[in-house]
């Protein structure tokens, strides 16, 4: 399970302060490939960067035992200034990978680089540096797979690829999910988080909270 406590986030603007959570407490269920909706806004990665840590909420907690992923699509832990093969390592290592040469391998297999694997992220093109992002997560033992439009990146053979695999690890793992298109919800989730107001609803039944999403 993963458990919100309390969680006030927001982000400071001419305005004033721009709330997304205010003293939102929250559990998000395990056992479960679970699709965030919401409208554009409503807080959907945000959410997921609070998930993953990579942003700390202003209040509150989120506590868990659970090995998360980093939110793939977003690309956060991917180095510029360091080459594919680098940021693989890295990435390896801070996340406990245990064979670190399989584990290059695995990710230089899967990402299909070339030899820009050994060149600086900074050169890569806009599909690139993602499918090295995915390739690095999905690669790796995680509880929980945060997945952030991600089967939306790059040429239709890969988009294939990375569905299967990202269906392959939904077996034995759960799968968070955003995503607009509601087919690809339907084919990787098996229930809904529904984003709206600051405030965020559980449905165990994946249709009635697609169709709760589709009435805001």
């Amino acid at each position: 399970m993963i458990r919100l406590q309390n969680i006030t986030k927001y982000y400071p603007s001419k305005l004033g302060n721009q709330y997304v959570f205010d003293n939102l407490s929250f559990d998000i269920p395990s056992n479960h490939n679970i699709g965030i909706l919401g409208s554009n806004g409503a807080g959907k990665s945000t959410l997921f960067k609070l998930i993953a840590g990579s942003e700390h909420p202003n209040k509150g907690d989120i506590v868990t035992d659970l090995n998360i992923s980093w939110p793939v699509a977003l690309s956060s832990g991917i180095h510029p200034q360091m080459t594919g093969r680098e940021n693989t390592r890295f990435i390896g290592r801070i996340n406990g990978v245990e064979d670190l040469d399989a584990y290059e391998v695995r990710v230089q297999q899967f990402a299909e680089l070339g030899n820009k694997y050994d060149l600086p992220v900074r050169s890569y093109s806009s599909g690139m540096k993602p499918r090295l992002a995915f390739a690095c997560s999905i690669a790796i033992d995680f509880d929980v797979y945060l997945i952030d439009e991600v089967t939306s990146v790059g040429d239709a053979k890969f988009r294939k690829k990375a569905k299967e695999a990202l269906l392959e690890r939904s077996e034995n793992a759960s799968v968070i999910m955003v995503s607009h298109e509601m087919d690809e919800i339907r084919q990787f989730c098996d229930s809904t988080i529904v984003l709206n107001k600051g405030e965020m609803t559980f449905f165990n039944d994946l249709e009635t909270g697609i169709e709760a999403y589709r009435a805001l």
